[in-house]
């Protein structure tokens, strides 16, 4: 064959194997010959559901930097409230599942079908990882007669109280309902613009108690009395407090707790990425110190386990609030 010939030959073959590389999309071949994902090879997008400067946002902000070291790409924090999350929900859940989009996912990720009729369903979605929780926490003013969580359910039960919460449809409305179901007594739920005003409201002696989460407990200082927390183990920055189990012998588990989530149908080499990722910053030590300053407890759960989870909390809030 001539050079000529040979360089034509070679250079057909370049352009054949460019474009093969081409179409083969997010694949690469290492030197063992096998395929291996290349995914991310662009930015990452996270959709929050809530406004700047609150629990969700600042969580997802936290993951997004670690994620970035993790994955080498721009993790870009975009928020989009509305419809208490629905809008930011339903819209994820309609993009591509590709993995170039994914979001925050709050305790009403498994309420909203049922407290909104929307369209925000656990299959709509493929579930990563539960990143954090924030325990609620039942408080009293500090210049109530009521010392103690066995004396709120005792009073409950000779006659009606009103219990604060972060408003109408929120994870800590459904514990306040929880707690009359689960104790026999009577409760009318007092919805709040936000878990701080709800807690200031029992401070005052507006309602008798409120739900909410520790930290904004706290934040009322000595104005109030935390009588339990709503886990299943106490919280370290209020160890002296017991759990309603320890109070009551009633196990009443309520929190804020959030996940990662992506549209439903990742190929699994960009699903086992993206939760291998979220685990190692949910790991990392900056994270871990950030949740920690917030009051707030690290809870990791893997896909599958979350996915559980989400949908055991789907079923419990259907029965609870349907």
């Amino acid at each position: 064959m001539s050079i000529k010939r040979t360089n034509r030959a070679l250079a057909a073959a370049a352009v054949f194997t460019a474009a093969a590389l081409v179409m083969s999309g997010c694949t690469k071949v290492d030197e063992g010959g096998d395929a291996e994902s290349s995914f991310p090879e662009k930015d990452i997008r996270l959709i929050i559901q809530a406004n700047p400067g609150g629990g969700s946002d600042l969580s997802s902000r936290a993951l997004a930097t670690e994620l970035e070291g993790i994955l080498d790409v721009s993790v870009i924090p975009e928020n989009m409230p509305g419809a208490a999350g629905a809008l930011a929900m339903e819209y994820v859940a309609e993009q591509e599942p590709d993995g170039y989009v994914i979001g925050f996912g709050p305790v009403e990720i498994a309420m909203l079908n049922t407290t909104q009729d929307a369209d925000v369903l656990p299959e709509n979605y493929d579930l990563l990882g539960q990143i954090m929780l924030a325990p609620g926490v039942i408080t009293v003013s500090a210049s109530s007669d009521i010392e103690t969580l066995d004396d709120l359910v005792a009073q409950s039960k000779s006659a009606p109280i009103t219990i604060a919460n972060s408003g109408a449809g929120s994870i800590w409305e459904a514990a306040s309902v929880a707690f009359g179901a689960e104790t026999g007594g009577e409760v009318t739920p007092v919805p709040y613009d936000g878990g701080a005003p709800a807690v200031a409201a029992a401070a005052s002696g507006e309602t008798v108690a409120a739900v909410s989460g520790l930290g904004e407990a706290l934040s009322q200082g000595s104005a109030v009395r935390i009588l339990a927390v709503m886990n299943d183990e106490r919280h370290p920055d209020a160890p002296d407090v017991p759990t309603a189990e320890e109070a009551i012998g009633t196990e009443l588990i309520f929190g804020g707790w959030g996940g990662i989530y992506a549209p439903a149908g990742l190929p699994d080499d960009v699903r086992d990425t993206l939760e291998s990722a979220i685990k190692e910053a949910v790991e990392s030590d900056s994270y871990q110190q950030f949740q920690a300053d917030a009051g707030n407890l690290v809870v990791y759960r893997d896909s599958k386990e979350f996915t559980k989870f989400v949908e055991d909390q789907f079923a419990l809030f259907q029965d609870l609030l349907g």
